[in-house]
């Protein structure tokens, strides 16, 4: 008997209000610019909508809280006004957080998870937003040095497990608790496609999965361009995620990628009504 087909993944629309992203950087620094981004992300099929003010690729420069807050709380603001999809902010400034929650911020999503900033913890605790944890070796400017691992997997859980028990620990319950095995934050080629080969262990950790994959330098490699678009790649990859049962896919070509799970979906289950 075929196994069953797990339900489609939601798209987390990335939104980054910044000068530097390695794919987007600059393209929606003015905030009419990055809401009116935003809406199209959930006419194209984003369930959530994550706000970033920080660049956190490899060798990115910090930015100051003032600076982050200046450039993404205006375009949460009009995104809480405009939309119902929850909104995400990804920070690792509990500053930041806490000010994008006031403004309609239903999510932090921190990639440090939880060690950029003492304070995060207390805000996600003293909230009932959910919270993302990212599982990262290093910071954005060292994590792609020379990232090494004894075995990836099992570091990676245990770090993720470690973050969740922390969080739990302080009020919030599993429910609210996402976690991120940080694809491509401090790790080689063979060390990313380790964890999405083996990423449905993952949900033994017993909280919804987020995977980041989108344009990133190791689909590039699997190319043998780093030059190529890799929106395909980007689908292609989604669907194993999806396949994995895993529950968000954080993505820039919302459209692309909904198509495709869409259509495996209707061509898997063999009728229109399948999504």
């Amino acid at each position: 008997m075929a196994a069953p087909i797990p339900r489609l993944p939601d798209l987390m629309g990335i939104v980054n209000v910044t000068p530097d992203s390695f794919s987007d950087g600059g393209l929606y620094l003015d905030a009419e610019q990055a809401v009116q981004h935003a809406l199209q992300l959930e006419t194209d099929g984003a369930a959530i909508l994550d706000v970033g003010g920080e660049s956190t690729r490899p060798g990115a420069k910090p930015v100051d809280a003032q600076e982050e807050s200046r450039r993404v709380l205006p375009v949460i603001r009009q995104l809480a006004e405009s939309t119902r999809l929850p909104i995400s902010i990804d920070t690792s400034k509990a500053s930041v957080a806490r000010a994008a929650i006031t403004a309609g911020a239903t999510i932090v999503n921190d990639v440090t998870g939880l060690t950029g900033d003492p304070e995060m913890l207390r805000v996600v605790a003293d909230s009932d937003c959910r919270v993302c944890v990212m599982h990262m070796q290093g910071t954005p400017r060292t994590m792609q040095e020379e990232p090494r691992y004894s075995n990836v997997v099992a570091e990676v859980m245990a770090y993720l497990a470690g973050k969740r028990d922390a969080l739990v620990a302080a009020g919030v319950s599993n429910e609210r608790i996402w976690l991120d095995p940080g694809i491509g934050f401090g790790k080689t080629l063979e060390h990313n496609l380790e964890l999405l080969s083996r990423i449905a262990e993952l949900h033994a950790l017993g909280c919804k999965l987020l995977v980041g994959h989108s344009r990133k330098k190791f689909l590039g490699q699997i190319l043998g361009d780093q030059d190529a678009d890799r929106t395909a790649a980007t689908a292609g990859v989604a669907v194993h995620l999806a396949d994995a049962g895993v529950q968000v896919l954080r993505v820039h070509d919302v459209l692309a990628v909904s198509e495709v799970l869409r259509a495996r979906q209707i061509a898997a289950r063999g009728r229109l009504d399948a999504c």
